[in-house]
């Protein structure tokens, strides 16, 4: 009999033929991986050929839910988006919550996942009648709040679609998936889906599925509601992530002008602080969510978005941008594209340094111009012009370019870096560079050590590695449950808790010590994956802009995070997670990692 919370199969698609079939996912297996980017990195050992180029036909692109989805508790509204990332050539999930993670949930599978291609624009509709692909001709060059509009509007009440921007119908490489206003933004997984030439796929509830403890379960909700309206998530409600901008300034850890500086003087003029009193029109919650991060801003024009610090540092500071209708636009517009804001941010003031230095023929194109951030997000949309090259992301941009540029290409792994300064965030700094994902703050949360005064964040050292893994241990438990990462600060013993959370809902008794060796399980697939991928151990690094150039503070000290102390870090979070000194696991850890014994049966 299956866990409770679980269907105990993955419908997989093979959108050329128009077929599905089941994969069972035992429960042995279900209590390994969880769900979301857990289940979803078993997965694509699973279906994803080795080798596999990301955007090919026969790579897997699955959407995975979670025990959690459908019930009460607050936040678990969410699911994962998992394939092989086609801007880093790794493993990549993009989380995200709408009502599309519960709608597809209930169609009654764990997961859903696509490989093959349509021969021309199509939807994947799932529903209780099964997986079938029907036309998509017009809404081909639609953005996906259009898309999933007009397609509701088609299919009827009760749908839910996830759609891609016209980014990703033309393979930009840091593409978004995009649903109910929200986006699975980060690795490209909307070049993905376009590369199938899948406009969208929608989603209809079919069944139900039930807890195994149901009391238990609403009586952790009732507790869960209220401990989310405390002071743990005051700033999410009151001003949202925007809230960082001001306070990373103060403290030197706001990129500025493609991590040339670490404080931005016009900050002022994007902060959340002054820009809710004169454009914030909303505030709203994810689906099944207390919290109500979501805060909604007015731009020229009329048109309205979510503002997060994310997308304001990535399209602001970053690109030297401080006029805040200019970085409303953007943001806007990367919306209607389907654009990653944080690579295009990046990307972009890549692209503005290598300008000002002459290794590109864009004299349009400045630092704090903003008429050329906006120019530049629609050639990379369009892929016309210089956006050919910056749909690329700066990784590979840099390649063709040459000219030192790589040197302040600002990724890891290909992914670009998120508005945390590692020069003055030194846990944070080695959560950049071993992360299986690239450079990225959610899966890595190690910037929380750091602020947290427990120990010097500009010198790191074993309190630091100790931290990142903590940090990315507890982030595997998260994005597998899934639970809002904002929903952090309400746990005091979050393994425990989390623990007692996965037992009311599936049966299991499950404590936080099962959930330790799941999480480290978690994490050491994750790495294993790329290892099969082509990884090298030269991927665990920093940019060598972060290890070469120093940060002056203005309290005088000097911020500087040398080659040797990251290499230091590394080797010790190396032999903390049982790895060899090139990263690589002991062939003994692998035994059973990925239950063979199981998807045989």
């Amino acid at each position: 009999m299956t866990a409770g919370g679980y269907f105990g199969q993955a419908l997989v698609v093979n959108a050329g033929a128009g077929t599905a079939d089941v994969l069972p996912l035992p429960d042995e297996l279900l209590r390994a991986y969880i769900g979301g980017a857990g289940l979803g990195t078993w997965l694509m050992h699973r279906l994803g050929p080795p080798g596999v180029d990301p955007l090919a036909p026969a790579a897997p692109l699955a959407f995975v839910f979670s025990p959690l989805v459908g019930t009460p508790l607050t936040t678990s509204a969410k699911f994962a988006v998992v394939a092989k990332s086609p801007l880093t050539g790794m493993l990549n999930d993009a989380l995200s919550s709408s009502q599309f993670a519960i709608a597809g949930k209930l169609t009654g599978h764990d997961a859903i996942v696509v490989h093959g291609a349509c021969e021309r624009p199509s939807v994947l509709l799932v529903d209780r009648d099964g997986a079938r692909v029907t036309g998509a001709a017009d809404l081909s060059g639609l953005p996906a709040a259009q898309a999933e509009t007009r397609l509701r509007e088609r299919l009827g009440t009760g749908w839910r679609v996830a759609a891609i921007g016209p980014a990703g119908e033309r393979g930009v490489r840091y593409a978004t998936i995009s649903h109910d206003g929200r986006h699975a933004g980060r690795g490209g997984l909307g070049a993905v889906m376009g590369a199938k030439r899948i406009k969208a796929i929608a989603v209809r509830a079919a069944t139900k599925v039930a807890p195994a403890h149901p009391e238990a379960v609403l009586g952790a909700a009732r507790d869960l509601r209220a401990r989310s309206f405390g002071p743990a998530t005051a700033k999410y409600r009151e001003l949202g992530t925007l809230a960082n901008l001001l306070a990373f300034n103060a403290i030197n850890t706001l990129p500025t002008r493609n991590f040339q500086a670490a404080t931005f003087p016009e900050a002022p003029r994007l902060a959340a602080e002054d820009l809710a009193e004169m454009r914030r029109v909303a505030r709203n919650s994810c689906a099944s969510c207390t919290i109500g991060c979501e805060h909604i801003y007015s731009a020229r024009g009329g048109k309205k978005m979510r503002v997060e610090y994310e997308n304001v540092f990535a399209l602001g500071p970053m690109c030297g941008v401080s006029d805040p209708d200019a970085v409303l636009a953007a943001s806007a517009r990367c919306d209607e594209l389907g654009l990653d804001t944080i690579s295009a941010g990046g990307t972009i003031a890549w692209a503005m340094e290598c300008a000002e230095r002459r290794l590109i023929d864009a004299p349009w194109l400045r630092f704090g111009d903003a008429d050329a951030l906006l120019r530049a997000l629609d050639e990379i949309g369009e892929r016309r012009g210089l956006g050919e090259l910056l749909a690329e992301g700066s990784r590979r941009a840099a390649e063709r370019v040459g000219g030192g540029s790589a040197a302040f290409a600002p990724h890891v792994k290909g992914l670009e870096m998120p508005g945390y300064e590692p020069r003055t965030l030194q846990a944070m700094a080695l959560g950049l560079a071993v992360n299986a994902r690239g450079a990225d703050h959610n899966r890595s949360g190690a910037y929380e050590a750091d602020l947290s005064g427990d120990h010097d964040r500009l010198a790191g050292g074993e309190a630091h590695v100790a931290a990142a893994i903590e940090t990315e241990d507890r982030a595997a438990v998260m994005d597998s449950l899934i639970l809002c990462k904002f929903l952090r600060g309400v746990f005091t013993d979050p393994l425990a808790e989390w623990a007692a959370l996965l037992t009311a809902v599936t049966g299991w008794d499950v404590d936080g010590a099962e959930l330790r060796r799941t999480a480290r399980r978690i994490v050491l697939a994750k790495r294993v994956f790329n290892i099969r991928e082509g990884w090298r151990p030269e991927d665990d690094w920093l940019p060598e802009r972060l290890l070469s150039e120093p940060v002056q503070l203005g309290s005088g000290r000097v911020a500087t995070l040398t080659p040797q102390r990251l290499r230091g870090m590394i080797d010790s979070y190396y032999a903390a997670r049982g790895l060899d000194g090139h990263g690589r696991p002991d062939p003994a850890d692998l035994a059973g990692l990925l239950l063979d014994h199981v998807a045989a049966r």
